[in-house]
C-alpha cells in the first residue's frame, strides 16, 4: 500500500474491502491496466533534438554572415577614408596608400 492512498483502499482501483473478501474466499483478484502509450514511434522524442539542432546550426549561419557583412562594411569604410586622406605620414616619412588616376 503507497503511503499517497487514502485509508482503506490498497491502490485508487482496488477497494480494501473487496480485495480482503477476495482474500478470505480465494476468489482471485483481475488487475486490469490500460495501456495509454501511442502506438507506433514516439516522433517528439526524435523532433525535439533536431529542431534544436536545427535552430543552432541556424544561428551559427547567422552570425557568420553577420560578422561577413560587418566585415565589408569596415573593408569599405576603410577604403573610403584612406583614398580622403591622401598620402599618411608619420616622423617624415609618408606612405601613399592609394595612388589616383
Amino acid at each position: 500500500m503507497h503511503r499517497t492512498d487514502p485509508p482503506g483502499h490498497l491502490a485508487p482501483h482496488i477497494p480494501a474491502d473487496v480485495y480482503h473478501r477476495a482474500q478470505a474466499t480465494g476468489q482471485p483478484v483481475v488487475i486490469v491496466v490500460h495501456d495509454t502509450a501511442p502506438a507506433g514511434f514516439p516522433w517528439q522524442r526524435l523532433l525535439i533534438p533536431l529542431a534544436i539542432a536545427g535552430s543552432a546550426a541556424l544561428g551559427t549561419w547567422g552570425v557568420v554572415a553577420a560578422l561577413c557583412w560587418l566585415m565589408d562594411v569596415a573593408a569599405h569604410t576603410a577604403t573610403v577614408i584612406a583614398s580622403v586622406a591622401g598620402p599618411v605620414g608619420a616622423g617624415g616619412i609618408t606612405l601613399k596608400l592609394f595612388s589616383k588616376k
